[in-house]
């Protein structure tokens, strides 16, 4: 199930996406979402595809990718501007792949876990309360109970909010979104 994605709106379009039953959006080579952080560089160059939220949010998506190159990755995205931000989802690192978090305020910093078991298809919730956020996560379409991260974020300004993905050191990767609400 798809919400309704008239109002929606891209940061960093990728050439080839499709939305219907699912959302399919292929990350382009040489893109990414970070800021600093040991690697001294800042890059927004992440396809982001959502919709405009004040206050309180729940942002849930069941997904899963053609993960095959260091830090190809997809998830949901919470984005107010280039320096305030959360991205989480699923990242390949180090030949396999993990659940990641990275909270950027200025300067990002970067979580990751290796999944409990092997899934091909992970379901996350970021839940905006406040000036929080909760990142919870499912394997294999359980409900997203697992708690991953719970971090800061402005309460104030409009997010972005909706779902991303990058692909920032290989060719390029599709991932399906089959699943994707915002309350």
């Amino acid at each position: 199930m798809i919400d309704d994605l008239s109002g929606w709106r891209w940061i960093n379009e990728p050439a080839n996406w499709t939305a219907g039953e699912d959302l399919r959006i292929t990350a382009e080579a040489r893109t990414d979402l970070w800021q600093t952080t040991f690697y001294n560089y800042k890059v927004s160059s992440a396809h982001m595809f959502g919709t405009t939220v004040t206050g309180d949010a729940l942002l849930t998506a069941t997904f899963g990718g053609a993960y095959a190159a260091q830090y190809d990755q997809a998830g949901l995205v919470l984005h107010i501007d280039d320096e305030n931000w959360i991205k989480a989802g699923a990242e390949y690192v180090d030949g396999g792949l993990h659940l990641s978090t990275v909270v950027t305020r200025g300067f990002s910093d970067w979580s990751v876990t290796v999944p409990a078991k092997p899934s091909q298809e992970i379901t996350l919730d970021l839940q905006k309360k406040g000036d929080a956020v909760v990142v919870r996560y499912g394997l294999d379409g359980a409900k997203p109970e697992t708690m991953l991260r719970l971090a800061y974020f402005p309460p104030g300004p409009p997010a972005l909010a909706g779902v991303m993905c990058a692909a920032p050191s290989g060719p390029g990767f599709e991932t399906r979104f089959t699943h994707v609400t915002i309350k």
